[in-house]
Order: structure tokens, then C-alpha cells, then sequence
């Protein structure tokens, strides 16, 4: 896949340290991750990227949009085509919701790719499939508007927090997306099912559940700590963005990737800062 072909990113971090890909839930971009990027990325080279349809990934970039065409395994195609590009045969993945299930589908079905991985407020299934599926065929016909009265009450512990810088560049997001790209990934998560394929995850793995997440409760994060093998399970006050909590968050995260220096560091460091932007 050419460098046009891959989905919009941000790198930040030194060009030879391991690679850390941060996945974004559905409706939001890169943005999602900022409350967790606090201090310079020195141990890592941090990937951020914008799912098909939202920030400055198009749409087009998958094959079909149309209804029921799309999986996680062809949004899973396009993170591992930008490793590939990057020359990473293995990296390290964090996901929140949906960018959660595109690292637990890799890390299950492609072994030797991923090195860690964290699951945050995400589940192995999505629930049933309709309520999916028609919320797809609304924002293909009305577009994502009518989720911005909604999304508050989802996305975060305590609804006021869209009204903050953050939140409302996170609404901007979900406003600005396109609708085909929304639409097919909504699609993904309703086809998602990781339930059979957990005990297939062996690498070093950490599930963060969110005890105000409405939209994945904290049983989803339950199960998928139970299904992967020797998996760790913390639970943070958050809602399903779980950007409440970002010293918390990204202290877990710390433990995960650098054990070492987080039984040293009470306070935990954080895991990049963003410096370039590529195709």
C-alpha cells in the first residue's frame, strides 16, 4: 500500500525506538488520546491514527462502504499496512472501543505482530447486531447529526464534560465525520465477535474497564480478562473515552510497557507528545 493509501496518522517519539500504535473509538479521531500524551515519548515512536471516515482518514481508503461490507479485519488491514510501510514487523497496541477490537483482532489472529497490548473500555462482542446496523442506515441517511444530542451521554462519566475544550473537539469530530466512513464501522462492530478467539491472545496484555462506561459496562471488560491468558484487569473512574482519567490511564499503561520504571515513578509518565503529522 502506498504512503497515499494509508490511513491519516500522527508519529511523535524517536525513529528507532519500538512502535506504540494508539487506536481511537468510533466517532472521534486522534484527538481522543491527547489527555493521555503528557510528557515527551522517549522510550517509544507513538502512532496515532484517524479510522476511515473520521479526521483525515477518507473513507475511500476501504473497499466497499456499503452496508454490511466492512469488518474489523479490513480496518485491521489498514493499521497493519501502516506498519508495514514503517517497517515494524511488531509494535505494541493500546485501543479504546472500537480501536480496542482492531488490537485484540490482530493480536488473535496474526501472531508475532503484536508485543502488548491494552484493551480500554472495549469488548470481544459488541452486542446484538441490529442496533449496529441501524444506526449505520441513520447516519447514512440523515449523517451523524442526530448522535451529537447522545454521544455526551455515552461517551463521558459526567455528560458536562462536552461542554470542555476537549469535549467539544471530540463532538467536532463525530459532527464532521463521514457518514459512509462512520456508517461501515459501525458495520465492523456489528459483525465483531473475538469471543471464541480470546485464549488465542498470549501476549503480555492489560484491559482497562471503566466503572461510568454506559456503553461497554464494566462486565465487557470482565469477560475479556478472563478469556485472555493471564491478562490484567484494572477498572478506572471513567466513562467510555475514559479521558476523566488520564494519570491513571496512562500509570496503567506505564505498567504494561515499562514495569521497571513504573514501580519506580508514583506519579508514572506519560506516553508521547505529538511532532509530525504523515499521509
Amino acid at each position: 500500500m502506498t504512503p497515499g493509501r494509508l490511513l491519516h496518522h500522527e508519529i511523535s517519539g524517536p525513529a528507532d525506538a519500538p512502535l506504540l500504535i494508539l487506536g481511537p473509538s468510533l466517532g472521534t479521531s486522534t484527538t481522543v488520546w491527547e489527555p493521555h500524551l503528557t510528557a515527551p515519548a522517549t522510550d517509544f515512536r507513538v502512532l496515532r491514527f484517524d479510522l476511515p471516515g473520521h479526521g483525515g482518514s477518507p473513507a475511500a481508503l476501504l473497499r466497499d462502504t456499503g452496508p454490511g461490507r466492512t469488518t474489523v479485519e479490513d480496518l485491521a488491514q489498514l493499521v497493519l499496512a501502516m506498519a508495514d510501510e514503517l517497517a515494524y514487523d511488531e509494535f505494541h497496541y493500546a485501543g479504546i472501543s472500537l480501536g480496542g477490537a482492531i488490537g485484540a483482532w490482530i493480536a488473535a489472529r496474526c501472531p508475532g505482530r503484536v508485543a502488548s497490548l491494552a484493551l480500554i473500555c472495549t469488548s470481544a462482542h459488541f452486542g446484538e447486531e441490529r442496533p449496529w446496523r441501524e444506526r449505520a442506515e441513520l447516519v447514512r441517511l440523515k449523517g451523524t447529526e442526530p448522535l451529537l444530542a447522545t454521544s455526551p451521554g455515552r461517551w463521558f462519566a459526567d455528560p458536562r464534560q462536552a461542554g470542555t475544550p476537549l469535549g467539544r473537539a471530540l463532538l467536532k469530530n463525530l459532527a464532521d465525520a463521514d457518514p459512509m466512513g462512520y456508517a461501515a464501522c459501525c458495520d465492523a462492530l456489528a459483525a465483531y465477535d473475538l469471543r471464541a478467539e480470546l485464549t488465542h491472545i498470549t501476549v503480555p496484555t492489560l484491559v482497562i474497564g471503566g466503572s461510568r462506561d454506559t456503553a461497554t459496562p464494566p462486565h465487557h471488560a470482565e469477560e475479556l480478562a478472563a478469556g485472555i491468558p493471564h491478562a490484567t484487569l484494572r477498572t478506572v473512574d471513567c466513562g467510555h473515552l475514559a479521558v476523566e482519567q488520564p494519570g491513571t490511564v496512562a500509570l496503567a499503561l506505564d505498567t504494561l510497557l515499562r514495569p521497571e520504571r513504573a514501580r519506580c515513578s508514583p506519579a508514572g509518565p506519560g506516553i508521547g507528545e505529538p511532532q509530525s503529522v504523515s499521509d
